[in-house]
């Protein structure tokens, strides 16, 4: 990212939330159950299946957990009511993992008890790598309490994920490996492109030995390439594995895996709390920040 990108992306706070939210549309189902449910009926028409995710991180207050983990219970239910192709995904802090640790296990069980009733499964979203560790134990200690659909996601980028592969040795489990997106210092991830691009290769090729039902989360068109090839040469049949995208972020590669016989699924965030959320995805993309920084100034001349 260049000096002019990252002094955009630092700036994004600061851009008025009806230009935010403007832009940052595509990637959110809207602040509504239903406007998510009809967001996800059009992905299963199109052949994708979905995740869901009640956008919510980092609370404060244990009472905040337990209404998202009704919120959770609630799509569910939809996802059932409405036969639809989907599961959902979680996000620890948003559950109460920096308030009480306990809890925050208790309450993902709780919903992967649920989904289990309804017929799917439960990702564990990672977050930035101080709360890696416990995430990781409240995943092993629910799996260990014979929650078998849960799901965990890996960063390519964290040193530590090869080791944390290995671990899962023996569990088949289902796990989403992705570059991942946090800032981290260079002790804890890898800081170059090519670095993280084989990093994330590798961690793939690990995953496929151990047995793993691997979501191969990218929009890069290298690792897609790198994928498609590796899963083709193990003989994974398509429901030993999927791809998994962002909504919003190069549906036509969605589209392309699709045609070509590759299980799809779309990451399909909605929640009141979308200006965080659209902050945090304009963070990451400098070119939709660079995009939304040409709208301000037009506005701000009076061309817009």
């Amino acid at each position: 990212m260049s000096a002019i990108d990252q002094l955009l992306a630092r700036g994004v706070p600061l851009m008025p939330r009806p230009l935010v939210r403007r832009f940052a549309a595509p990637y959110i189902a809207g602040e509504t159950l239903a406007e998510a449910v009809e967001t996800s009926r059009r992905l299963n028409t199109a052949g994708k299946r979905v995740t869901i995710d009640v956008l919510g991180e980092e609370i404060d207050a244990l009472g905040e957990a337990i209404a998202i983990r009704d919120t959770y219970i609630a799509v569910l239910d939809a996802l059932a009511g409405n036969r639809l192709d989907g599961d959902v995904s979680v996000k620890p802090t948003g559950l109460g993992l920096n308030i009480d640790r306990d809890a925050c296990r208790d309450l993902i069980g709780a919903i992967a008890e649920h989904a289990a009733a309804c017929g799917t499964t439960v990702e564990i979203d990672m977050e930035d790598s101080s709360t890696t560790t416990d995430i990781l134990a409240v995943y092993h200690e629910l799996r260990a309490r014979g929650h078998q659909n849960l799901g965990i996601v890996l960063q390519a980028m964290l040193r530590r994920t090869p080791a944390d592969i290995d671990a899962m040795a023996g569990l088949q489990p289902r796990v989403r490996i992705c570059k991942g997106i946090y800032v981290e210092p260079p002790d804890v991830a890898l800081q170059g492109f090519d670095e993280v691009r084989a990093a994330w290769v590798a961690a793939l090729e690990r995953l496929i030995e151990i047995g793993a039902y691997p979501a191969i989360a990218t929009h890069d068109a290298y690792l897609i390439e790198q994928a498609t090839a590796r899963v083709t040469a193990a003989g994974m049949a398509p429901d030993a594995y999927e791809f998994q995208m962002l909504l919003g972020v190069r549906p036509g590669l969605g589209d392309e895996l699709v045609r070509t016989g590759h299980p799809v699924r779309v990451y399909v965030p909605f929640g009141n709390r979308w200006y965080e959320y659209s902050v945090r995805r304009l963070r990451e993309n400098p070119g939709l920040a660079r995009s939304v920084a040409r709208g301000t100034l037009a506005r701000l001349i009076g061309r817009d």
